[in-house]
């Protein structure tokens, strides 16, 4: 979390503040032997008890050595003095002092104190972990004292022991273990429900419970935690609406998310008041709320607003590496990969030990297509924090992203129109290998093709393979198909490329000796092939706005020449939570050399229309989506020698994912044009496969 450094930062001044008041204690104490000769050792213990029920620990701790000055091995002060000590956070000199008792404290006082050594183990595994580079030492050295206390004790030392490590096993990443001890001690004989977690283990268990995509069991434990501490919370403990607002958003609560979240960044203060002095410090609270406002916002596919939001915060903390973190991710998430990862590296430079920008990096890396570095830094990364859900997450859409691909797509249309006859269908298939040293895939491509024209039936069968090269910013095949069919003419040679020369311009070009993609079914009936060119611009600015222009160039093997171009522009209208609408428009022109031909080949014709597109979802949780998709196109097709007559298109489509790599989509669509001066409607149907990244 984003508070999580200040808070570690804050420990350990706290911790070395003790550590140099013990010995200091002592040297006073040790300097003044012959002071206060009428103070006796018992009036000196009673005034550290005195003090103790004050709340002045110090003050306590401080009496004690100079009852222990006056009266040496002074047994009461010794117990008080290990009491003391114990909870001020010194369990280990604790623990060393009470070797010294005699007689020797008894098995519930020794339990007491190994379990207040784990308590502290676990307190401070949650600083800046001593080694960067093994940040759950701490964490798993506090489960292991816990341990030995949960083994070889019972009652109260033994349970609350257990309390600690639930929250000791969530600082260690080790949420499974921590879910599957509070099932049991739900179960014990003293079941949670008759004593409950206090508030502090309550949020370390949902967080655990949200690891492992329990949201609803961890919501009430959340909120329970809130309910019994409102807040506000101290600078060195986390936020338990934070993790809250995350469980509201995995269950489908995302109103209540907001609602929270927005509540909880409005309520902080943006300024807090230093211990002691009238010195002000920015509050990390406010930071971190404003922060994960934001955040819901970019979930929720309000990117811009995510965007405004986090520069704004990283423009009054520059040197924040959380949220210039953010900030990157944001930026990737709007489609500028370059600029992320510029940001990122960037932020390194802030903090080199936050995996987490090391982690969107390799993201970035892996949009680029620059996977040469992937593996290594991803490896790196997982030597240092393996057990993060996050590392995880990218080790694993890594794998899926260089394992095989295999896609499929099913198009079949009805209608009466010269371009597609009566009934057509078109089905391509292709399976691509893994990813063979970082740059080459290979693969096999199927294409079927068919339709009923009015006195014939035609069809256009190819298999084939092909390879396929990438490196940074640019994607390139070639692929041979042959024939499979008796009406299919010569073998298609084709290649194209795309190159993203920067976050905004991307460019791309296809070639065919063959031209299927452009050759009517018609034409292929009458054993003409084409050879066909097309090339594209595409300016992106982000996600709501982009502008393309194509150009294509068709080579009949008849003679006839085609020439075409056609310009689109589409721009966000309006931005919700999970919804979004565009629109648009597009206009173009196609030009032929020959008309009397056997397929639809018009002189000229000319076209104009406005498009729209919504898209929203329908579901969410973790990996499984369900989303919708409607197209609306309507506008006007002018033909030489036929005027002009009004144009629309309308789909409808779905798409289901079950979970990262596997994706299933279906379209039902319509459109309705003249061809010829004849006006014909046509219904479509499309069905697509996904499998692999």
């Amino acid at each position: 979390m984003l508070a999580r450094q200040h808070r570690k930062h804050g420990r350990w001044r706290l911790y070395l503040a003790l550590m140099l008041a013990v010995p200091t204690l002592s040297a006073h104490a040790a300097s003044t032997p012959g002071k206060n000769g009428d103070a006796t050792a018992e009036r000196l213990l009673n005034d550290a008890r005195a003090q103790q029920a004050a709340g002045q620990r110090m003050h306590a701790l401080a009496l004690c050595e100079d009852a222990l000055a006056r009266r040496p091995g002074y047994p009461d002060a010794l117990r008080l003095q290990i009491q003391l000590l114990s909870e001020m956070g010194a369990a280990a000199q604790a623990q060393a002092l009470a070797k010294q008792l005699h007689p020797a404290m008894s098995d519930a006082d020794q339990a007491k104190l190994q379990a207040d050594l784990g308590a502290h183990q676990t307190r401070w595994s949650r600083a800046v972990p001593a080694d960067p580079r093994h940040p759950y030492a701490e964490a798993d050295h506090a489960v292991a004292t816990l341990d030995q206390v949960v083994s070889a004790h019972a009652g109260e030392a033994s349970l609350r022991a257990r309390i600690d490590r639930l929250i000791a096993y969530d600082q260690a990443e080790r949420a499974a273990e921590a879910v599957q001890d509070y099932n049991a001690m739900r179960r014990s004989e003293r079941p949670l429900h008759e004593q409950p977690l206090p508030p502090y283990a309550e949020a370390s268990v949902a967080d655990a419970l949200l690891k492992q995509h329990q949201p609803e069991r961890a919501i009430p434990l959340y909120e329970d935690s809130i309910r019994r501490i409102a807040g506000p919370y101290p600078e060195e403990e986390d936020d338990p609406r934070i993790g809250l607002m995350y469980a509201y958003m995995e269950s489908g609560r995302y109103h209540d998310a907001q609602l929270l979240i927005d509540r909880a960044a409005t309520a902080e203060p943006v300024w807090l008041a230093r211990h002691g002095t009238t010195q002000l410090q920015p509050s990390s609270h406010k930071t971190e709320a404003d922060l994960h406002a934001a955040l819901w916002r970019r979930y929720m596919w309000l990117l811009r607003d995510a965007d405004q939001r986090i520069s704004a915060l990283a423009a009054q903390a520059p040197l924040d590496s959380m949220l210039r973190r953010e900030q990157g991710n944001t930026q990737r998430a709007r489609g500028w990969p370059r600029q992320s990862e510029d940001t990122l590296v960037t932020t390194l430079g802030i903090d080199p030990n936050d995996t987490q920008v090391r982690l969107g990096i390799i993201d970035d890396w892996r949009e680029l297509n620059d996977f040469p570095r992937v593996e290594t830094a991803l490896r790196e990364v997982e030597t240092v924090e393996p057990r993060d859900p996050l590392t995880q997450q990218t080790r694993h859409d890594w794998d899926h992203q260089r394992d095989w691909q295999f896609d499929i797509t099913y198009d079949r249309g009805w209608g009466n129109t010269p371009t597609y006859g009566d009934d057509d269908h078109e089905t391509e298939a292709t399976l691509q290998s893994p990813l063979l040293a970082d740059h080459w895939r290979i693969y096999g491509i199927t294409r079927l093709a068919g339709a009923d024209l009015q006195d014939s039936t035609a069809e256009r069968q190819r298999a084939g393979m092909g390879v396929r090269f990438y490196e940074r910013g640019l994607e390139a095949y070639v692929q041979v198909l042959p024939g499979i069919s008796s009406q299919t003419r010569r073998t298609a040679l084709e290649a194209g490329l795309k190159w993203a020369a920067t976050d905004h311009w991307l460019f791309s070009t296809d070639w065919s000796t063959v031209g299927d993609t452009d050759t009517p079914l018609e034409a292929s009936a009458a054993g003409i092939t084409a050879h066909a060119l097309d090339a594209s611009a595409e300016w992106r600015a982000s996600e709501l706005t982009s502008v393309k222009l194509t150009a294509a160039r068709d080579l009949f093997s008849d003679g006839d020449h085609r020439d075409g171009w056609e310009a689109a522009l589409v721009q966000r209208l309006y931005t919700a939570p999970y919804l979004t609408l565009d629109g648009g428009a597009t206009v173009g022109s196609t030009h032929n050399t020959l008309t009397n031909v056997p397929y639809y080949s018009p002189q000229w014709a000319r076209w104009a229309m406005f498009t729209s597109r919504l898209e929203s979802m329908l579901y969410q949780r973790y990996e499984n989506e369900w989303r919708q998709r409607i197209d609306v196109s309507f506008g006007t097709y002018q033909e030489y020698r036929y005027g002009s007559g009004w144009i629309a298109e309308v789909r409808y489509g779905q798409t289901f994912q079950p979970h990262n790599g596997l994706s299933f989509g279906w379209g039902l669509g319509w459109s309705n044009q003249p061809y010829d001066g004849k006006r014909e409607s046509r219904v479509m149907l499309d069905l697509t496969m996904h499998w692999g990244e």
